[in-house]
Formats: C-alpha cells, structure tokens, sequence
C-alpha cells in the first residue's frame, strides 16, 4: 500500500519537478519549512520511490535530433515471449526515447527522435525492420510542439 503524502510532501514534490537543482535551504524556504524536516521529508521521498531520477532536460534541435516521429507498431502475433523479445530489443535502440504498450489497433507506441527524415529511414529500414516480431507501422512525424511537460500534475 502506498503511503500517504501530505500537503507539504507534495509541495516538495511539485518544487523539485520545477527545478531538480534546488539546494535543501532553498527547497525548505520554498515550502516554508526548517532544512532539517526538508531534508529528511526528500530523502523518504526517494526512498518511497517517488522520485525516480534526476535529470537534465536537453534542447533536441540544438543536438540535431529535433526531428520527432510517433510510431505505432503492430506485432505479427503475440504472447509473452514475443512481447519481451520485442521490449529488450527496443531499450537497446537509442533513437527511441519513449515506449509505451498500448490498447487498440496497435501494441505499441514509441517516440523517435532523429536528426532528418533520411535517418528515420535508416532507422525504419535498419533497426525497427530488423525485429521480426513486427507486423506493420504507422509513423506519426510532428510538426511541432505545443506543449511538452515532463512533470505530472499534483
């Protein structure tokens, strides 16, 4: 069962998504609270697992990997050893930067990032079409970005 968060518990949170580099004095005068509680209310935080990682967001067009395509991928068949076969291969493929499994016509969505359509190709024709669990795709290419937010509303 999970714990219960308070009020203040979730103001760390919420402050920490905003910046992960806050110092313990700033994260405690930002929730309004002496550094010792703070500290140690942050570190039950990464304990519980609520706080996953820490992470510095990246400007993708600057790296020349501002190309961002949504792919949908259907399985030829599947079952369990299929599936995990298809995940393994997938976490090792670095143009993918996201992979959900998902309900409907497809059984999985993943998020590419790539420098030009050229490459996207190339990983179309030398790495998604190496895996020969995969039945077909339906690539999603973005055109631009609306709203990206990497914290969760709480």
């Amino acid at each position: 069962m999970t714990e219960r968060l308070d009020h203040t518990d979730l103001n760390i949170l919420r402050a920490l998504q905003k910046n992960a580099r806050l110092t313990t004095k700033e994260l405690a005068a930002e929730v309004n609270l002496s550094t010792t509680p703070v500290f140690e209310r942050w570190k039950r935080l990464e304990r519980g697992g609520y706080i996953q990682r820490y992470i510095a967001v990246l400007d993708a067009q600057k790296l020349n990997l501002g190309f961002v395509v949504f792919v949908n991928v259907k399985l030829r068949r599947m079952n369990h050893d299929i599936a995990l076969d298809f995940v393994q291969r997938i976490r090792e493929v670095t143009e993918v930067t996201e992979c959900y499994n998902i309900s409907g016509n497809f059984d999985y969505l993943l998020k590419i990032h790539a420098p030009d359509m050229h490459a996207y190709q190339e990983f179309i024709l030398n790495k998604l079409g190496t895996i020969e669990s995969v039945g077909s795709i339906e690539s999603t290419f973005v055109m631009d970005t609306i709203k990206q937010e990497y914290g969760i509303s709480i």
